[in-house]
């Protein structure tokens, strides 16, 4: 039966693989993202998911079988590439920028069989509309915490689903992870969500 790592240490990742069934372990990669240099969020994405699963899977042993997710995402806005906030000042500045606006979501999503070391990657896209918040909701918010350790400042599922007036795309690419991309990235490696939760779907 193929087993699933998450090459990541969200917990929203997890919480959502977890959600659609999946119980992946967890083996943090540690990569230095301030090593990739690029104006291209989508590109910027992919490679950092391809760095944290390509150091994870340097850590385990070539097992038939085991599959190893990365994934990464940043916010496009204003032809800015919008990573984790420097702080609480730079959080509150981003909202005022991109309140009443929309930027795009990059989430890229890298995956390696282990046993043969064959790999797959894609980049979801999503457009995220952003609601007009004051500045006494922007300070309640980032007062919080939440905004501080996610990409573009916010989250889809936690606090910042009150600020976010709708999307177009996929919703888990927002969280950090597309299920529907991933289903067609384990397809290359012929391997079905349905054996991962543990079934035959033949």
């Amino acid at each position: 039966m193929p087993r699933l790592v998450l090459a990541s240490a969200s917990p929203a990742r997890l919480a959502l693989l977890r959600a659609a069934g999946l119980d992946p372990s967890v083996q943090v990669s540690g990569v230095d993202e301030s090593v990739v240099k690029t104006d291209d969020a989508a590109e910027l994405c992919l490679t950092l998911a391809r760095m944290k699963a390509q150091a994870v899977a340097a850590d385990l042993p070539k097992e038939e079988g085991t599959l190893i997710l990365g994934c990464d995402s940043v916010l496009a806005f204003d032809g800015e590439i919008l990573g984790k906030p420097s702080g609480e000042d730079d959080a509150k500045a981003r909202w005022r920028a991109m309140r009443g606006r929309a930027g795009v979501l990059h989430t890229g999503h890298h995956l390696i069989d282990q046993g043969s070391g064959q790999n797959a990657e894609a980049v979801g896209s999503t457009i995220v509309h952003f609601a007009d918040v004051s500045d006494a909701e922007i300070e309640a918010y980032v007062a919080t915490g939440e905004p501080l350790y996610v990409a573009g400042a916010f989250t889809i599922d936690g606090r910042g689903g009150f600020f976010v007036e709708r999307i177009e795309g996929d919703h888990g690419n927002v969280v950090g992870l597309s299920l529907p991309l991933l289903r067609r990235l384990l397809m290359k490696f012929e391997v079905s969500v349905g054996q991962l939760w543990g079934k035959s779907t033949s």
